[in-house]
């Protein structure tokens, strides 16, 4: 594959990602699809590996998530900003601590927001705690799942 096509199923990958933050738009499947063309055009034992565990994961991360509650933001006074700073967080915790820091990066990212929106800690927390009950968790299954196969495809292009 050629660097301008691995480069297509990079940015493919990334409005998987990002997909997952925006409602209605499917991010997962856009990340699953992304790899699912690169182990097609590539087709190395490598990639079909990193395309079975890309299935295992997002059926997993769907199993998980509909045993948690809907997506209700809204309802609990988060805005579009705090899911931008969920997501940047969760991103950044991913790459500073490779795919355990995305967790405490998203959960961090809505505390910013809050932080930066009401001014003061007790308030930030309780709305931060507000925000994981009405579908934060939902959402950060989604996106966690959504980076490792992210990851997952990253090191198997430069290393594979």
């Amino acid at each position: 594959m050629g660097a301008w096509e691995l480069l297509l199923v990079a940015v493919v990958l990334l409005l998987g990602i990002g997909g997952v933050l925006v409602p209605g738009v499917p991010g997962p499947w856009l990340v699953w699809a992304a790899v699912l063309w690169w182990a097609l055009q590539d087709p190395e034992p490598v990639s079909w590996w990193v395309l079975v565990g890309a299935s295992v994961v997002l059926l997993a991360a769907q199993g998980i998530r509909w045993l948690l509650p809907p997506r209700r933001l809204r309802e609990s006074g988060a805005t579009r900003r705090t899911a931008v700073y969920a997501g940047a967080g969760a991103l950044v915790g991913f790459c500073v601590v490779p795919v355990i820091g995305s967790l405490p990066g998203f959960i961090g990212g809505i505390y910013l927001a809050e932080r930066l929106r009401l001014g003061g800690h007790g308030e930030a927390a309780t709305a931060t705690r507000a925000a994981m009950r009405a579908g934060g968790w939902s959402v950060l299954t989604e996106l966690f799942a959504c980076l490792l196969i992210a990851g997952a495809w990253l090191g198997a292009v430069v290393w594979g």
